[in-house]
């Protein structure tokens, strides 16, 4: 791996000049523009606050960026990530926040080793589409506090919002004004300026002047602390490694999204710069970072597709984009924390809110619903409620479940079509073969589809004198369809039908070999199509 990243480095600053360190200095303070209020955002969604969704990007950005598996990944706190930490930081604290996060990184790390990072590929499309639009739900009831300056009980989303028809939910209307106006603002906010400064940090800026003018009676960010180590980091000492299995499931859960957010940005991205990522790289950067991030004050970080967007289309030439815009972000938040500090948190909401709408992807979810595709929409569905009400673990083992299921109802179906042998389309036929039968079967044969073939030749083994069964369709076959043919063999016999089987595919003659069927059927009666069968027959009947 080593090997790998050094040679990944060497062609990624071959011919690097100063001209092209300016593209990555300039990209770098457009990403820390789009990063700074998404860091505090996400830092107090995730249960924390804006303090350590800042150190998050910080540590990302440094070592994430430096060590990660291509020249365009920027890292950070992100939205995905802060809707299941909202719950861990509940139920533990932010030290079984800072643990999990740990081990999180562990697991990555020993994921790379094991060459892991083909595994996303194996999650259905719409598995995913369906795991985030269930996180951009989480996202939207997590802000309803935030942004309406109100207070919710109970662990999961369905206890938060049911609380809140108990007579408790009397919104503060500063707030929700203010949540407003940061919506529409960022709705509103003509494209053509954002490639200069993002619509999010303007609203930002002006709820901030807004707040420092009249002084509103509203939730602020709080203390930003002008130091490197925040108060509340990952301390070992304090660790109970008696109970330090309960934070393996949480872990997981943390690591899986990791892989798959960092993995997902890498794949879209690449196709943007077109450069490659290397997955296993990348997973090797995301378990370090995530490993040292808990003992600065930290949340979970992962690969933003929003920042690395903003990076590519900025100009970034290399990794050291990530690493300038880390720098920019610390400077902020050593120079301007006293203001940041002030940021009223309902703003901070309204960006979450638009953040959690455009993180659905719209496109696909139409194209689902439009063509009405039964399958992709029941995953869409399934894992989408399973991420609401469970976890992001339990969901994507749910859509994964789900998705093999309706893969094998829909591909195990057996295909019989039936047909007379067309004699004048087959060149040197002397018999009629009226009574020849040729029978085409698609579809693996097995214990769940058993039966449908002998009922198929049961209906006809009557008025034919011979049956060629092609099974040129045929990929597979089990124990139950190997008995079902021995049955149909036994049915021909008793009938005086003469048997052809053509078209054997390689995995189906290896499991007749495996128990000696074409011994006792013979292989003088197995041919390689259909018409070498028919000739063969030909040659048979007309010698009768």
């Amino acid at each position: 791996m080593l090997k790998n990243y050094i040679q990944l480095l060497k062609r990624e600053f071959k011919d690097y000049s100063g001209q092209k360190l300016m593209k990555d200095i300039m990209a770098g303070l457009t990403v820390a523009a789009v990063a700074l209020p998404l860091a505090l955002a996400f830092g107090v969604s995730s249960g924390a606050d804006g303090a350590a969704g800042l150190m998050t990007a910080i540590i990302a950005g440094l070592l994430i960026g430096t060590l990660s598996g291509a020249s365009y990944q920027i890292s950070g706190p992100t939205g995905a990530m802060s809707a299941i930490l909202i719950g861990l930081s509940q139920a533990y604290g932010l030290q079984g926040v800072f643990i999990a996060s740990f081990l999180s990184g562990v697991m990555l790390l020993i994921a790379s080793l094991f060459k892991f990072g083909k595994v996303v590929s194996f999650i259905p499309t719409s598995v995913i589409t369906g795991f985030t639009s269930g996180i951009a739900i989480l996202i939207l009831t997590q802000q309803i506090n935030n942004f309406f300056g109100v207070t919710s009980s109970g662990t999961s989303t369905l206890e938060k919002l049911a609380s809140y028809f108990d007579g408790r939910f009397t919104p503060n209307m500063t707030a929700v004004l203010i949540g407003l106006f940061v919506v529409i603002g960022m709705i509103v906010y003509p494209k053509k300026w954002a490639q200069y400064c993002p619509s999010s940090l303007v609203m930002i800026v002006l709820a901030l002047v807004a707040n420092l003018i009249f002084h509103f009676d509203i939730a602020t960010v709080g203390k930003i602390p002008s130091t490197l180590f925040l108060d509340q980091r990952l301390n070992i000492m304090a660790i109970d490694w008696k109970n330090i299995s309960q934070f393996v499931m949480p872990a997981f859960s943390i690591a899986t999204l990791g892989m798959i957010e960092s993995l997902l940005c890498g794949a879209s991205a690449g196709k943007m710069k077109n450069e490659p990522l290397d997955a296993d790289q990348e997973l090797f950067a995301q378990g370090v970072g995530n490993m040292i991030i808990p003992f600065f004050g930290g949340v979970p970080a992962t690969a933003a597709i929003a920042r690395t967007s903003v990076a590519i289309k900025a100009g970034g030439v290399t990794r050291l984009v990530s690493v300038f815009h880390a720098i920019t972000l610390l400077l902020a938040m050593f120079i301007l924390g006293p203001f940041m500090a002030k940021i009223p948190l309902c703003a901070l909401a309204g960006v979450l809110v638009v953040t959690a709408w455009r993180m659905n992807e719209w496109d696909e979810i139409k194209e689902m619903f439009t063509h009405r595709v039964k399958t992709p929409i029941c995953q869409f569905l399934l894992t989408m409620v399973a991420t609401v009400v469970f976890d992001l673990t339990v969901a994507i083992i749910v859509g994964v479940l789900l998705a093999m299921v309706l893969f094998v109802l829909n591909n195990t179906q057996l295909s019989i079509d039936m047909s007379e042998v067309a004699v004048d389309r087959i060149d040197h036929l002397n018999h009629h073969h009226k009574g020849t039968r040729v029978i085409y079967l698609a579809g693996p044969l097995f214990f769940g589809n058993q039966g449908q073939l002998k009922k198929q030749i049961e209906e006809i083994i009557g008025d034919s004198q011979a049956i060629v069964l092609s099974m040129r369709g045929v990929p597979s076959i089990d124990d139950s369809g190997i008995h079902e043919i021995k049955e149909v063999v036994q049915l021909c016999k008793e009938h005086n039908t003469i048997l052809y089987l053509s078209g054997l595919q390689k995995n189906v003659r290896t499991q007749f070999e495996r128990v000696h069927f074409i011994e006792e059927f013979g292989d003088n009666h197995i041919f390689w199509d259909a018409v070498a069968a028919i000739r063969n027959l030909d040659d048979v009947l007309q010698g009768a």
